[in-house]
């Protein structure tokens, strides 16, 4: 059952009312007997879940996340940028045989 906020009018009493959804409106201010009693429109009370099973996709454990990323294909970041780093084809100068060391037979 939700709780009400109520306002009078007249003397501007202000309070809460634990009623039915069913029940009507209250009319009658509790400290000054007046008819002028309005329900106030709220925020109401934000729901709450605790506990586990809600959503899948929520508490995850480390191993399910673990094997996640296991199965996930890689991406470009995980790859080696090719930069001044590695060489290039064609740009590789091939060795002189003046460069080799001589074998003596």
């Amino acid at each position: 059952m939700p709780t009400y906020d109520y306002r009078c009018d007249a003397c501007r009493h202000e309070f809460e009312a634990f009623q039915s959804m069913r029940e009507s409106a209250k009319r009658k201010c509790p400290e000054c007997g007046k008819l002028k009693l309005v329900r106030l429109i709220g925020t109401g009370g934000g729901i709450l879940f605790k506990g586990s099973g809600f959503y899948q996709t929520d508490y995850r454990s480390d191993a399910y996340k673990k094997a996640e990323k296991a199965d996930r294909p890689s991406t470009d970041s995980d790859k080696p940028k090719s930069g001044s780093d590695s060489p290039k084809s064609g740009s590789a100068k091939p060795k002189s045989g003046s460069d080799s060391p001589k074998s003596s037979d």
